[in-house]
């Protein structure tokens, strides 16, 4: 394969789906238009982060997921990439999940479901989202064989490792996450240079490209006793050392970048730590805590 143009669209929220949907699949065609063939969405790209509350309408959301794939499907087909999207899916009433759906010029090539969900201050997942029972299953697609995660996966490095031990070629995360105005400015960064640190740490510990798309703009929840999430941007693109192909600010950004999928073989030719896996001491990782 020669070198994949990847985009990753990094957007704020408009104030309604429609708005939402018509400015992506936009900012898809221009994507597509330069090149792209593997284009990346940010966390629940339709909507606002409803997460910041407990509010049983949000299910409603939910409730249109056969027809959103059947739309991001065409706009797949249309711009022939393949399409990373973030949807909220109703598997059966009372019972709901944070989904990526991945479409392959129009074709479903596999869907995860988040598996990792938060529960804390702004950030309610767990009220919304049962978690995923698809495990850590990388997605072959004609643009590599893509490790599909969402957010709060992104600290974990079980599920980053898993789907590099299965073939993973492209760790992928969709993501919403940003700052509290309430918190310092030394807090902030602290924040946002952990999240930048731990998602290349897990490039470099198994010697893959990595795409991490964000939200970015300020979003507030009326019914929130918080004053909102000031979603930080900072999309990244890095390759298999780690190292940044393209990165993001704080503001709305369609990153773009050539990633040369040889380099994993030759990064983990000279960093061979697939090799050095001790394996048979790493049984406590199937614990909570290693306390016996």
């Amino acid at each position: 394969m020669q070198d994949l143009k990847a985009a990753a669209i990094q957007m704020s929220y408009r104030g309604s789906k429609e708005l939402m949907v018509a400015d992506t699949a936009l900012k898809i065609k221009e994507a597509a238009n330069e090149g792209a063939k593997l284009i990346v969405l940010q966390e629940l790209h339709q909507s606002e982060y409803f997460c910041q509350s407990e509010n049983t309408e949000f299910f409603n959301y939910a409730k249109n997921f056969k027809q959103d794939i059947e739309f991001w499907s065409e706009i797949s087909k249309e711009f022939k990439v393949v399409l990373v999207t973030s949807l909220f899916e109703q598997r059966a009433p009372g019972l709901y999940h944070n989904t990526a759906v991945v479409f392959d010029n129009g074709k479903i090539a596999g869907k995860y479901r988040k598996m990792h969900i938060p529960d804390d201050p702004g950030f309610y997942e767990k009220f919304y989202f049962t978690p995923g029972d698809l495990g850590f299953e990388p997605i072959n697609t004609s643009a590599g064989r893509l490790g599909v995660l969402v957010c709060w996966d992104q600290w974990f490095p079980e599920a980053a490792r898993i789907m590099a031990l299965k073939g993973a070629e492209i760790l992928i995360y969709p993501t919403a996450i940003g700052w509290f105005d309430e918190d310092s400015e030394d807090e902030k960064m602290r924040q946002l240079d952990a999240w930048i640190t731990i998602q290349r740490a897990h490039a470099i510990a198994n010697g893959v490209h990595l795409i991490s798309c964000n939200r970015c703009g300020f979003e507030k929840d009326s019914s929130s006793v918080l004053n909102g999430i000031r979603f930080w941007g900072n999309s990244f693109i890095c390759g298999p050392q780690g190292e940044f192909l393209t990165r993001a600010n704080t503001a709305e950004q369609t990153l773009t970048a050539s990633l040369n999928l040889k380099r994993s073989k030759e990064v983990r030719d000279i960093w061979p730590f697939m090799r050095d896996r001790r394996t048979e001491y790493y049984s406590c990782l199937g614990k909570i805590y290693c306390d016996e």
